[in-house]
């Protein structure tokens, strides 16, 4: 995502600042959700519902805007004109932020079906919110968030069984590995 912001400088300032607000929000959601979802064990639709809005907002406002920035598209005079800007608007980029959060919402749903008692439903709606963000970065960023999600969250449960803090039967919080996941994916991998 750091790396997409430095590009989106050049290229679209608008989009920049967009994407800037977007990364502040997930910041500021992800502490937020991670600590309730520590104390509780609980993932608020007041904060998780309105995510689905502010990200989608902010990612897709970015992509117009980096589309009307672009000359050949929609308003700017060029090569290429409103026909080529429409298909690269529901093209790739916006049509992957609005698959990502679909996809990623549907493979934790499938898990809830399989096994409930493994994942609580707020994990399911905040999987939408984050399959948003890494699918505005790109495919391997909704797959490399998830794994990293499973991988953090296996690592931890590895260590409270070895220190006897915690039993097979035990339940963790599933959301702050979920927000780390996507936030690793996010700052680690080039966009």
């Amino acid at each position: 995502m750091i790396q997409r912001l430095g590009e989106l400088w050049d290229a679209a300032p608008p989009a920049f600042w967009l994407v800037l607000a977007a990364c502040a929000y997930f910041a500021v959601m992800a502490v937020r959700l991670t600590v309730i979802d520590v104390r509780h064990h609980l993932l608020p639709n007041r904060i998780v519902f309105p995510s689905y809005a502010v990200a989608g907002a902010l990612l897709l406002g970015a992509v117009i805007s980096l589309l009307l920035s672009v000359p050949g598209s929609v308003g700017v005079p060029g090569v290429g004109g409103p026909q080529d800007a429409a298909a690269q608007l529901f093209g790739v980029p916006a049509l992957r932020i609005v698959a990502g959060g679909a996809v990623l919402w549907l493979f934790y749903f499938v898990l809830r079906l399989v096994y409930p008692p493994g994942m609580g439903f707020g994990d399911v709606k905040l999987a939408g919110v984050l399959g948003m963000y890494l699918g505005y970065l790109g495919w391997a960023h909704v797959f490399a968030g998830t794994f990293a999600a499973f991988l953090l969250g296996g690592l931890w449960s590895i260590a409270l069984l070895l220190s006897r803090r915690g039993t097979l039967k035990s339940a963790i919080p599933f959301g702050p590995f979920m927000l780390a996941g996507a936030a690793a994916a996010m700052a680690v991998l080039p966009a």
